[in-house]
């Protein structure tokens, strides 16, 4: 339940965003293209089966088993487990929304 209150948070964040935008450039192109890429960011955050990104850098080309998965479930009832903090993924994310949040930047601003 802790996700959908998140995903409605960011959602309504977003919202906020796009009407902002459209008050300040008068241009429903511009509020279209921070829809998707808000749609996009929220997405690629709370969306992922962590159950799957979870694992080993290494591991993840190969498929999730049925004992990963069910070990992964036992061990997630913490919710300070659920997401566990790995430099590959927090340089990737940070790259990649980094590129993005610029490139938005820079279209919004024009």
């Amino acid at each position: 339940m802790a996700n959908d209150a998140a995903l409605n948070f960011s959602l309504v964040f977003l919202a906020a965003a796009v009407v902002l935008v459209g008050i300040t450039t008068y241009s429903f192109k511009k509020m279209a293209v921070t829809y998707f890429v808000g749609v996009f960011a929220i997405a690629g955050v709370l969306l992922p089966d962590w159950c799957f990104f979870d694992r080993d850098f290494s591991r993840w080309t190969s498929p999730v088993t049925e004992e990963e998965r069910e070990s992964y479930r036992i061990s997630t009832g913490s919710r300070s487990r659920r997401f566990r903090i790995y430099p590959i993924r927090v340089v990737a994310y940070a790259t990649v929304y980094s590129i993005a949040l610029y490139k938005w930047w820079q279209y919004v601003a024009s």
